[in-house]
């Protein structure tokens, strides 16, 4: 009796044990990338490999949508991967979703490369810096290089070696079934759920890593506020806008000194822009002709050239938009239509200021008492007159009295400020006004 009531007692505590065990279901991190590769986005595809290692996830899944970006931001992301302790899953999804270019390289560098239907990967041919096909040696040594690069991660993969080359080489592009067919991705699955059961027990090539994803928990990520408030400043079309209206509120400042509002926004601009420069890749030469078109737009203030030097600026601010993020790639270049827009209006807005100091400089002097003589004054009491809101000492050429309410002209101003004031008639009133 007493070691049957030991072995209830055993199994009281066991049964516990074994619910709990079966309670502790594994964890999956999902990040969403639908976004370009750049900067801002490596740094948020990273920090989530390093939270799934220290939170002890079963595995980090990027659900991947993109047209490419970075090939420097591309490579940082790809040796991410390769170093991460917890197994890595790129999955191009959802449906219609596609992984060009960089992206697709990042899918071969996965340990797992999976893709949902009605998909497609690849398109990773290498392109110049200003958008064009890159031709004879400067194209074999750089398209050999990224072929040498994607092949291999493929290669180590266990993936279909000349199909990733093919990418590069041929700028070939696969739909999802055929990419399975061939072996350059792992999986298609319909959804994230069906994904993780189907590579549940996959032992990845080349770290060995045995996945244990089916029936997991799924933690969704996205890019928060501040990550994508600082993705939207990598626009080039933004950083250049930026960059104009920093100018422009810096350079009605510097003719209207005391406004603060113009100054105030155009520093603000002027930062926010020159982050974006720090964050993209620029060409040095589009980076002068910017300060040059800067330092014309600034000289028409102190050294009037009837526009000319407005319309250099302008000139010159265009070129130099437009080949400003050449060394980013096609991805990142200023539309022609932005640049002469924005060229236009700071060349229109500069114009009319200038015409405005030219019609201010041709009036005639209006300083000291001289500028009262022609003006109308009303008469508050004998002897004194109101002139701009003003008390003046006043009386009549001929001595005749000042009456109240009777509005009079301005004829002359005597040594000791008193004003000499006539009769105003009715046609004259009415050519004052």
């Amino acid at each position: 009796m007493r070691g049957f009531l030991v072995v209830l007692a055993a199994l009281a505590l066991l049964v516990p044990s074994l619910a709990a065990g079966q309670d502790e279901r594994p964890r999956v991190l999902a990040v969403q990338l639908e976004n370009d590769i750049n900067p801002v986005t490596q740094e948020y595809v990273e920090q989530n490999v390093e939270r799934a290692e220290d939170e002890g996830f079963a595995a980090m899944v990027l659900l991947l949508d993109t047209p490419g970006g970075l090939a420097s931001s591309m490579r940082g992301i790809v040796k991410r991967f390769l170093a991460a302790k917890v197994p890595v899953i790129v999955y191009v999804s959802p449906p219609g979703s596609s992984a060009d270019s960089a992206g697709a390289v990042i899918a071969m560098a996965a340990d797992v490369a999976a893709m949902a239907p009605q998909t497609n990967i690849g398109s990773s041919t290498p392109i110049s810096l200003g958008g064009e096909d890159i031709s004879e040696d400067l194209r074999r040594k750089v398209i050999n290089d990224a072929a040498a690069y994607t092949g291999e991660l493929a290669r180590e993969h266990d993936r279909n070696v000349p199909a990733a080359r093919r990418m590069v080489t041929e700028a070939a592009n696969y739909g999802a079934r055929e990419a399975e067919r061939i072996g350059l991705v792992d999986a298609v699955a319909p959804t994230l759920p069906a994904l993780l059961r189907e590579v549940d027990g996959t032992r990845t090539v080349p770290k060995g890593l045995v996945l244990d994803t089916a029936g997991a928990d799924v933690e969704e990520v996205e890019m928060s506020f501040w990550q994508r408030a600082r993705d939207l400043l990598v626009d080039p079309n933004l950083i250049t806008l930026m960059l104009s209206i920093g100018l422009l509120g810096i350079v009605v400042e510097l003719w209207n000194p005391g406004l603060v509002l113009p100054g105030t926004v155009g520093v603000i601009s002027l930062i926010l822009g020159l982050y974006g420069l720090q964050v993209l890749p620029v060409s040095v030469a589009g980076l002068l002709l910017m300060i040059v078109a800067a330092a014309f737009f600034v000289a028409e203030a102190f050294v009037p050239t009837h526009g000319a030097l407005t319309v250099a600026g302008a000139v010159t601010f265009v070129l130099g938009a437009l080949i400003l993020f050449d060394p980013a790639g096609e991805a990142y270049q200023v539309s022609l239509p932005v640049a002469l827009g924005i060229a236009g209006t700071l060349a229109l807005m500069l114009g009319i200021a200038f015409t405005r100091v030219v019609r201010v400089a041709r009036r005639p002097a209006a300083v000291g008492t001289q500028g009262l003589v022609g003006g109308e004054a009303t008469v508050r009491r004998e002897g004194l007159v109101s002139v701009n809101g003003e008390l003046w000492r006043a009386h009549t050429a001929d001595g005749s009295p000042l009456v109240p309410g009777e509005h009079v002209r301005v004829e002359a101003v005597e040594e000791d400020l008193r004003l000499v004031v006539g009769s105003l008639s009715s046609s004259t009133r009415e050519e004052l006004r």
